[in-house]
């Protein structure tokens, strides 16, 4: 029952390639259609675009300003394509997002190419297409995070890995390690997820000598460390005085962000610097965890739709694979794609910290591949009674999952879940007949149906994603009038959940924020689809512990007035102005493509600047404006900065918006 060892042959039938070429360009048109409604997308990271596109410093380190106060939390490799373009087009929406669009088209490409080469078109153009139309790969690959990155290079990784697999070649094992050490470039800790996958599929399956399999991954090692590691080495040795405050980190320490808040505590929840979230120790600050979290309300309509057809496929392939040969290429796949999936998911479910709903983009290439290669082969043998009988219980489950997904939308498109249900058991009694069915046409109509049952619910939700702009630090997938979100009123009496008709989408910055009902004492937060709070079910709902800011992940949008304000006389000092928390800087720096001051970093409570030295910034005429906002004196460094300034500088009220002269102390 093991799949034949060849490669696919090279002469594919005529329909392959225009079959291809379709793909790519409706992939392209997708992740390009009204890419500009979302604006800056994330303001955070749209700023740090527009500092690299004027500053190589800033590009290197990845600077939220082009002053290089302060750097964003993550590692700068995913930023450096957005940079180059924004240096050749200008700074834009367009040219911070078409980069991320184009990965995400070069991911589903290369996708292709990856589960083709062993298994043949059919399987390979089914990996793409469910990839493509995945509604949170939609989404990110129209954002300007750093997923789009990452996916696109652990998705080469992996293609290289089949390369390797298959020639036993040194050249391609260095390669794999190359592409993982620079996908941690691009989100840290998260590119090692696929490693140990990697790994075991190269040692099981290569044909080569084990200990020439042991040498090998050594050297890939090396080659991954070194891929990673040369940045990590040039920014720990560089000079503090002379570079940005690591950002993200409590101590100015690259290894410190790596291994903490961007590293192990997302797993155990205990991330120093962080706000949001219930108590430190508690499962799931940030939503609650468990095998099934990525199918909860929160989850579940960003990446869920063929997980179970992926895992049941997963299964499929390794009991029909028992007993083949060691070199056997279709367990070689199910291991490599199903170690992806199982322990990238696994991360993600049980991730007690920060994990955001869209981090599940990372697993839509490993969910393509499997159902791309598993449907293929168990369609080549659909002549046995077994064969359709597995393909239609996987199709019924699969069918069944998207009919209770598009149910959590009740009001959007009911009538799609119904055509849904009805083309499933359409499309299942298909398979269970068409081993009987000789003619072409018969399975080729049996073919179409069972695609249009699985990519109805996906690619429904993937329209409604590029039908509207998204914006802010949370984006969710979906439709834009029915997300998962709730208005949560906090009264003397408990809490109240509402359900709301926002996610955190639409044509202007930040999240969505509806005006709630009156429900007398207490006070409101909006959530946006979970990881800031209630989860259908029982989540938690946010408390920002004090002396945090409540609204960090609020971007901002000055008026006219107040940009040119900020902007005037702009060339006599490094920072046009400075406020706590990097997404209220990032808006007044796009707005007036001037280096603002992020205090304290993405949530405020990094130690940069001290009290003192803010002083000195200030003293030395380095900063012209401080603009108030929601933090009301916590006892941290950013809460002294914001006490000293209101008494010592005088204020004025423009647009609604604090403003203090940092140049005039009062009774100068």
């Amino acid at each position: 029952m093991s799949e034949a060892s060849t490669v696919a042959p090279p002469d594919d039938p005529a329909w392959v390639r225009p079959a291809v070429l379709g793909l790519l360009a409706a992939t392209a048109a997708l992740y390009l259609w009204k890419l500009s409604e979302s604006g800056w997308a994330n303001d955070y990271y749209s700023a740090a675009v527009e500092a690299g596109a004027s500053s190589w410093k800033a590009f290197f380190f990845g600077s939220s300003d082009a002053a290089n106060f302060i750097t964003v939390d993550k590692a700068p490799a995913f930023l450096w394509p957005m940079d180059l373009s924004a240096r050749i087009f200008g700074v834009s929406s367009w040219s911070i997002l078409v980069p991320q669009a184009l990965e995400g088209v070069a991911t589903v490409g290369v996708l292709y190419l990856a589960v083709r080469r062993w298994f043949g078109p059919a399987a390979g153009l089914l990996a793409g297409a469910v990839a493509a139309l995945t509604p949170v790969a939609t989404l990110m690959f129209r954002f300007n995070n750093p997923d789009a990155l990452l996916v696109l290079l652990l998705t080469l990784a992996a293609y290289a890995v089949t390369r390797a697999v298959e020639s036993g070649a040194t050249r391609w094992v260095v390669l794999v390690g190359v592409l993982v050490g620079f996908a941690f470039l691009a989100k840290m800790l998260q590119a090692l997820l696929v490693v140990p996958a990697f790994a075991l599929v190269y040692l099981v399956a290569a044909a080569v000598p084990f200990w020439t399999r042991i040498r090998q991954l050594c050297i890939a090692g090396l080659a991954m460390v070194a891929a990673a590691g040369w940045w990590v080495a040039i920014v720990s040795l560089w000079p503090v005085s002379s570079r940005p405050y690591i950002g993200g980190s409590q101590d100015n320490s690259l290894i410190n962000l790596i291994l903490g808040y961007n590293g192990f505590g997302r797993l155990t929840g205990n991330e120093r610097g962080s706000v949001g979230g219930g108590p430190v120790g508690t499962s799931g600050r940030w939503g609650i965890t468990g095998l099934t979290r990525l199918f909860n309300d929160t989850y579940g309509g960003q990446a869920s739709w063929l997980i179970p057809a992926a895992l049941l496929l997963l299964g499929v392939l390794l009991v029909g694979t028992w007993r083949a040969p060691r070199t056997d290429r279709t367990r070689a796949a199910a291991l490599l794609w199903g170690g992806w999936l199982m322990v990238t998911g696994l991360t993600i479910s049980l991730g007690e910290g920060i994990i955001h709903t869209y981090y599940t983009v990372a697993l839509i290439p490993a969910i393509g591949a499997l159902v791309g290669i598993g449907s293929v082969w168990l369609w080549r043998r659909r002549d046995e009674l077994w064969a359709r009988m597995v393909g239609a219980g996987v199709l019924a489950v699969s069918a069944w999952w998207s009919y209770r997904l598009l149910s959590r939308t009740p009001f959007w498109h009911p009538d799609l879940r119904t055509a849904v249900a009805l083309g499933g058991v359409v499309a299942v009694a298909g398979v269970l007949l068409v081993g009987q069915a000789r003619a072409r046409g018969v399975a080729a109509a049996v073919v179409a149906v069972v695609v249009a049952v699985v990519l109805a619910g996906p690619a429904a939700y993937s329209e409604a994603t590029v039908s509207v702009g998204h914006s802010g630090a949370l984006p969710s997938a979906g439709p834009s009038g029915l997300r998962f979100g709730r208005f949560v009123v906090h009264t003397p009496h408990g809490q109240v959940r509402i359900p709301t008709r926002t996610g955190g989408v639409g044509r202007g910055r930040g999240v969505g924020r509806p005006t709630p009902p009156n429900l007398g004492t207490g006070r409101t937060t909006t959530t946006t689809s979970g990881p800031l709070g209630t989860t259908t079910g029982g989540g938690l709902i946010p408390r920002f512990p004090s002396g945090t800011i409540g609204g960090i992940l609020d971007a901002t949008d000055p008026s006219g007035e107040l940009s040119a304000l900020l902007a005037t006389d702009a060339g006599r000092y490094t920072w046009v102005a400075a406020t706590i928390s990097a997404n209220q800087a990032a808006g007044y720096q796009l707005a007036t493509r001037k280096p603002v001051m992020a205090i304290g970093g993405f949530n405020g409570t990094d130690p940069a600047p001290t009290l003192a030295q803010f002083q000195s910034y200030v003293a030395r005429g380095r900063i012209h404006y401080f603009i108030g906002n929601r933090m009301h004196g916590p006892p941290n460094d950013a809460g002294q900065i914001s006490n000293w300034v209101q008494r010592t500088f005088p204020s004025v009220q423009i647009d609604g918006v604090t403003l203090y002269d940092l140049t005039e102390p009062l009774g100068s």
